[in-house]
């Protein structure tokens, strides 16, 4: 008798969970991103720009998804290596970002960050350029990727020279 009420009583609590873990809300990416997340997004805009300012055509555009499409004009794999190999490879500009901000959406998360590109061959290094990018992010089974980056010139500011 006692081992039925047991058996009773489990198969009681197995339902009880069951029916909880059905109406509890469940996490999806559009209401948070891990700190895994982030920290690999973080290092994904460090990888872009280190790749970008070494020249490195290949791995710059391997930070895209196979489809990504830059500035609206630049779209696919292919033409993202061409694009960054016109560039050459001593470039005398090193981009230095900041203020990243990374929202989630449903496909995976926004971001927007500030960067200024400094010329390292002038004496001291100078600001040559200050821009904002708006990007769309997607998780992919190769971590995470730009799907689209957008390069808007910040007009606010009227250089001093």
């Amino acid at each position: 008798m006692p081992t039925r009420r047991i058996v009773t009583l489990v198969g009681f609590l197995i339902v009880l969970v069951g029916i909880a873990a059905f109406y509890v809300p469940r996490s999806t990416a559009a209401e948070t991103l891990t700190t895994q997340d982030l920290v690999d997004i973080q290092q994904l805009y460090s990888r872009y720009y280190q790749t970008i300012d070494a020249g490195e055509s290949e791995a710059w555009a391997n930070t895209f998804t196979p489809d990504g499409v830059f500035n609206t004009n630049t779209r696919g794999h292919d033409a993202l290596v061409e694009s960054n190999r016109r560039g050459g490879r001593n470039r005398p500009l090193r981009h230095w970002h900041s203020n990243l901000i990374v929202t989630p959406t449903p496909e995976g998360a926004k971001g927007s960050v500030y960067v200024m590109q400094i010329d390292i061959t002038a004496k001291p290094p100078t600001i040559a350029t200050y821009s904002r990018y708006d990007d769309t992010l997607v998780k992919t089974s190769q971590g995470w990727r730009f799907k689209t980056r957008q390069r808007s010139s910040d007009t606010t500011i009227v250089p001093t020279r």
